[in-house]
């Protein structure tokens, strides 16, 4: 027990940065070997929070919608979330264009191939996507979480039949249902909310597992990529780095100061959700530990956060769904040696702000949106193809920033309708699991 003590005693980012590094040095030693060796400890984390992603959205919506009945409209509330999430994601597609115009990583004495593992994605219509909100059968909705193969040959968390919204739009329902019904349903009520508590300590116990979960993830990574992928596209890989740095730094960073909000507290507070989405690759891996974040850490109202966060991991896609498309635009106009028009410039914003909800919760949103906007722009789509071989190591910076985004707004809007306890979020915890003083407190 001293030793588990000792252990739960590290800051939780701490304990996950060790995972990471000691993860990346056992890769670059054992080369792909480490893959058969440790990539069961990822896939294992992975499972796990495949395990709780549903059921913890599904109860704490329920009693996210009946709480927060009495104390803000839930339209209102929605409203100015999704507000938020358009300014943001309009943002970030200029960040994207304008790095992409600085760094130029499309020109240069570049002799680019096709990935032979890239075939190019149906897009689905906007109104496929709006009707596969609504469920057919709720029990097959409540299983739609799977995973997916990714460019790197990976197997990672994912929407694997539609998405999350599913989830949430029939919890939703319930909620509403059980406010209507007032006090006749009281108790189901109480039990709803006793279940999201349970899970929520549920989740607790499964966040232990991420140090060891990033260094088999890494490990696994590093030792079976390699850097030949990366050469002939490093220029473009920095770039996308760059821009997703300045996102969250300048952009975020500027947005919390015009709240009255420290940066640095926020960046403390939510440093576990970004560390778990980095190295996951997954926005619905990186969910319960981004809700863990902003609540237990940041101050957020627990109800409402329970609304935002599931909602922000299928539509709120800063990196995927806005830097990278329009970076992939400005690449494909530099290497072709074509020059975006200023028309081109407005239908890439235009089409990677909307095309991000349109796409909500598709697999494979980051290749998806970038269909999207360059079809939207009468751009060739072969940088996707490009593209496709380093997508693995493009994916961990852009869900990050996705993640970020997706922890950002909650916290903008719990400012802005006082659901915001500035006393925590003044004095942020980093630690997100089984808290050692929490236990002997309650």
């Amino acid at each position: 027990m001293k030793l588990v003590s000792a252990w739960l005693r590290i800051p939780f980012w701490q304990r996950v940065l060790g995972g990471f590094v000691l993860g990346a040095l056992a890769g670059w030693v054992l080369g792909p070997a480490a893959e058969v060796w440790f990539g069961p400890l990822g896939d294992l984390y992975v499972t796990l929070i495949k395990m709780i992603a549903v059921p913890l959205v599904f109860f704490a919506v329920i009693n996210a919608i009946s709480s927060l009945h009495g104390q803000k409209s839930v339209a209102a509330l929605g409203g100015r979330t999704f507000l938020w999430f358009i300014i943001t994601a309009a943002l970030a597609v200029c960040v994207g264009l304008a790095v992409g115009t600085i760094l130029q990583p499309g020109t240069g004495n570049l002799s680019l191939s096709m990935d032979h593992g890239y075939t190019p994605r149906e897009v689905p219509s906007v109104i496929k996507v709006l009707m596969d909100v609504v469920p057919s059968n709720v029990f097959y909705a409540l299983t739609g979480i799977g995973t997916r193969v990714n460019a790197a040959g990976e197997t990672v968390l994912a929407a694997g039949r539609g998405s999350i919204l599913p989830v949430i739009f029939f919890a939703g329902l319930l909620g509403f249902a059980m406010v209507k019904l007032g006090d006749k349903v009281a108790e189901a009520r109480k039990l709803t909310g006793q279940m999201s508590d349970i899970m929520i300590q549920v989740t607790r116990f499964v966040l232990e597992m991420t140090p060891l979960g990033t260094f088999g993830l890494i490990a696994g990574l590093v030792g079976s990529y390699g850097f030949e992928k990366l050469l002939p596209l490093g220029s473009f890989v920095l770039a996308l780095y760059v821009a997703c740095a300045f996102h969250i730094v300048v952009v975020y960073g500027g947005l919390l100061l015009s709240h009255g909000l420290n940066p640095l507290k926020f960046f403390r507070g939510a440093a576990p959700g970004m560390q778990v989405a980095f190295v996951s690759s997954s926005s619905f891996a990186a969910m319960p530990a981004a809700m863990r974040s902003i609540t237990h850490n940041l101050g957020v109202n627990k109800d409402y956060a329970s609304f935002a966060v599931p909602l922000g991991a299928s539509i709120k896609m800063d990196g995927c769904g806005a830097i990278y498309p329009a970076l992939c635009a400005v690449f494909i106009a530099q290497y072709t040696g074509v020059p975006l028009s200023p028309e081109q410039y407005i239908v890439v914003l235009i089409a990677s702000v909307l095309g991000s909800f349109g796409t909500a919760g598709v697999p494979g949103t980051a290749v998806v949106m970038a269909t999207v906007v360059l079809s939207a722009a009468n751009l060739p789509l072969e940088t996707i193809g490009y593209l496709y071989a380093i997508d693995r190591i493009l994916d961990m910076m852009r869900t990050m920033t996705n993640v970020t985004g997706q922890m950002l707004v909650p916290v903008l809007v719990a400012k802005e309708t006082g659901l915001l306890d500035r006393a925590v979020y003044d004095n942020p915890s980093t630690n997100l699991g089984v808290d050692e003083i929490e236990e002997r407190t309650s």
